[in-house]
Formats: structure tokens, C-alpha cells, sequence
């Protein structure tokens, strides 16, 4: 396997913006029973003081029962960043939100994904594969 990317250009560069075919819903849940019942669906879970917020297919959501809010769409970013790498994250969100685009990014140990409203998914999809051909970031000035 490839060692991450730490870099931002070469990060930007390898992004390789890949959308998901499904649908997703960043739902809640505070009752151990309701969060032992969809963890088996959840693509991702993380416990927060107000509950478990679980990242479902849509599907899986509405059929436990819980709000699935705003249906959103994953794209991963299939660049093998590197968990210390700085700026990517800031990278993909200022670029989504530039044109009026929400996003929930998630970063795992391989890639970063980004959870964007699901009616706006192909638009979100081609802003990122242009943030990957843009010219490199230029880099930082070393500070005094």
C-alpha cells in the first residue's frame, strides 16, 4: 500500500473525487436500543454528549424509524491522505462553499469524505474534480 500523502498540492492533486450511488442521512439517537439497532447499517457512528449521531443509508434510517434529515451524498476523496496533513479538509470545504454548497467531511484513517446535500451531489462532484486540476497551491512562507 502507498504511504499518505501528507503534502496539500500533491494531496489536491491525487483527490480523485469518487460520488457514492447512495443516499445518506446523518440521523441521532439516545437510547442504547435505537443505536444498538442501527449499527449494523451505520457507516459511521460517533458518540457525542447528546447522543450517537449515526451516518446511515437512507433507506436503513427510515426503516428504524429516525429522522433522517437532509439526504445527503458522499463523495470519497480516494487520495491516501495522511492524518497529519494540513489543509485538505480547508481545501474541499472552502472550495464547496464558495458556491453555496454544505458539506460534512469525514476523515477516516485512508480518505477523506465529503457529505454534500443529495440534490446537489453532481455539481459538488465536478467542483472537486476541478479543485484537483487546478494549479498547485503555492507554499506557505516560512514564518520569522
Amino acid at each position: 500500500m502507498a504511504r499518505p500523502i501528507g503534502d496539500l498540492a500533491a494531496m489536491l492533486a491525487g483527490l480523485a473525487p469518487v460520488l457514492d450511488d447512495a443516499t445518506y442521512a446523518f440521523c441521532t439517537a439516545t437510547d442504547g436500543a435505537s443505536i444498538a439497532a442501527a449499527l449494523p447499517h451505520a457507516l459511521g457512528c460517533f458518540h457525542e454528549d447528546e447522543g450517537a449521531t449515526l451516518i446511515l443509508p437512507l433507506a436503513a434510517a427510515e426503516a428504524l424509524r429516525l429522522d433522517p434529515g437532509l439526504p445527503m451524498a458522499r463523495i470519497v476523496l480516494t487520495v491516501h491522505s495522511a492524518l497529519d496533513g494540513v489543509g485538505l479538509t480547508a481545501a474541499v470545504a472552502g472550495a464547496l462553499a464558495g458556491q453555496g454548497i454544505a458539506c460534512n467531511m469525514v476523515a477516516a484513517f485512508h480518505h477523506d469524505h465529503v457529505f454534500v446535500p443529495a440534490a446537489r451531489a453532481a455539481e459538488a462532484l465536478a467542483i472537486l474534480q476541478g479543485l484537483q486540476s487546478a494549479p498547485a497551491i503555492p507554499p506557505r512562507p516560512a514564518s520569522p
